[in-house]
């Protein structure tokens, strides 16, 4: 997989997990397709997938023994690097810790992990 598709197989996952787990209606940049996606966040979702695909590849195949919840954190403790790679100081919100995230978030970050994992050979 390409770094293009591996960012673009996170963003749609994002999406399809907002979709599926948010309560309510999403913000509209929740589930802004990929081609309107800005750049910094295009970066942010292949280096995310990435580090992802490093550590399964690292891992011989044995995170698939994680939980569902430890993947999601991976995947939240990625993503808030990113946040402070791209903005610096970020607002707290773009950098809560694990249980301070909603429900939804927790559940489409497991989602995002097991989507890369699944994509794999």
């Amino acid at each position: 997989m390409t770094d293009t598709e591996g960012a673009r197989l996170f963003r749609e996952t994002w999406i399809a997990g907002v979709n599926k787990h948010y309560p309510g209606d999403p913000k509209a940049s929740y589930v802004t397709p990929w081609e309107d996606t800005p750049d910094w966040e295009r970066e942010a979702a292949g280096a995310v997938y990435e580090q992802v695909r490093h550590f399964l590849d690292l891992s011989d195949g044995n995170a698939k023994h994680l939980t569902r919840e430890q993947k999601g954190r991976f995947v939240a403790t990625c993503w808030t690097a990113q946040m402070y790679k791209h903005f610096g100081d970020p607002k707290p919100a773009y950098v809560a810790d694990w249980p301070d995230l909603p429900d939804w978030q927790k559940e489409t970050d497991s989602d995002i992990f097991e989507a890369i994992e699944a994509a794999l050979p």
